[in-house]
């Protein structure tokens, strides 16, 4: 009886660890030289990406505390035949205002925003910092943007269109006004807390002073927007009671006019004609004196409504100039970028190992 001397042999679906090192060893040369590639790359991306400061402001809107006051005002008001316990405020949903933010009418006022850069000596508004034509980055331009400088070599270069929006006609925005309209939308946000009612308003820029700047103009625009719509029908009840009001004081004073020029010409006078005469100018001031006085009632109650609807914004945190930069992480950047020249360079060595062995497996058979 023989004993056969045999080797264990690792098994097909077993990894072979010692292989796979001498392979890695083997092209050690090839994968530092691209995780070095990819650090000069990543180290020049770090370098030029454009620094970003964000400003934001914490604020939360609600309605007037008018409602709280008018309850030990309503019995004094009801003696004077005012009521101002069934006046009731217009709402509006927290989830609108994110789309007032996104809205082209806010995004317009919003571009005419003066703004200071360090660069520049002068304040200059959005639009016309983003509008004029900026030194290009040549590296940039002609790797990321090569695709952009091909098609406007193609297309030409586009007329530019001024806004038509008179006489209730639709809005038409320049080429130059799109563009920068799509800048603004990136560096302005808000985000809503419906649960809290909480706003959270957030501005972007590459500047300090500059975020700090757009993000304040951008809260006084929310907070006007905000309010307009909140007491758009108050106020428009507010205006037709005030024509209405004027035009009664007017027929008032003139009938009131009359009847008090037609007694002192009349003092001595017993004539039926004139007494007759009297009692129609009489009858006559009562009824426009009725009107005009519930008007008058009528006008302090929606003048009351009016304050009642507007809203009062509570700042929590307010817009100041950040100290810090956002972006970018330089060490990040660097770091991804060395780690992904890594993989990609093992990846590759492992990949000619395995092509290799294919291509030997294919001649043997």
């Amino acid at each position: 009886m023989t004993i056969e001397n045999t080797k264990p042999t690792p098994a097909d679906d077993e990894i072979d660890l010692i292989a796979l090192a001498k392979t890695f060893w083997s092209g050690r040369r090839f994968v530092f030289r691209s995780i070095l590639i990819c650090g000069v790359l990543g180290f020049f991306i770090a370098i030029f990406t454009a620094k970003e400061y964000v400003a934001t402001t914490i604020m939360v809107p609600s309605g007037s505390d008018a409602t709280s006051k008018l309850g030990s005002l309503s019995g004094l008001a009801a003696m004077a035949g005012i009521n101002i316990g069934a006046a009731t405020g217009s709402d509006l949903s927290p989830m609108v205002y994110p789309q007032i933010v996104s809205s082209l009418p806010f995004q317009l006022e919003l571009m005419n925003t003066p703004l200071n850069f360090s660069e520049l000596s002068e304040p200059i508004t959005f639009f016309d910092y983003y509008s004029k034509p900026q030194k290009p980055n040549l590296l940039l331009k002609y790797t990321i943007g090569l695709p952009g400088v091909i098609l406007t070599a193609i297309r030409g270069k586009e007329p530019d269109k001024k806004i038509i929006g008179e006489n209730n006609a639709p809005l038409e925005l320049s080429n130059k006004q799109r563009d920068v309209r799509q800048i603004l939308s990136e560096l302005i946000s808000l985000e809503t807390n419906v649960k809290d009612g909480i706003l959270t308003l957030t501005a972007k820029m590459h500047e300090a002073r500059a975020a700090a700047q757009l993000g304040q103009r951008a809260q006084e625009l929310l907070q006007q927007y905000i309010t307009e719509f909140k007491i758009k029908k108050a106020k428009a009840n507010l205006d037709f009671i005030q024509q209405r009001y004027d035009e009664t004081a007017q027929k008032f004073d003139v009938a009131q006019e009359r009847l008090a020029s037609f007694r002192d010409r009349n003092k001595n006078v017993s004539l039926a004609t004139a007494k007759t005469e009297e009692e129609r100018l009489s009858s006559q001031y009562n009824l426009i004196y009725g009107i005009y006085s519930e008007l008058a009632k009528q006008l302090e109650q929606a003048k009351i409504q009016v304050k009642q609807d507007t809203p009062v914004f509570t700042i929590i945190e307010p817009i100041s100039v950040p100290t810090k930069k956002s972006k970018p992480n330089r060490p990040l950047i660097l770091f991804i970028w060395l780690f992904l020249g890594g993989v990609l360079g093992t990846g590759i060595v492992f990949g000619k190992g395995y092509l290799n062995t294919i291509k030997k497996q294919w001649n043997e058979n």
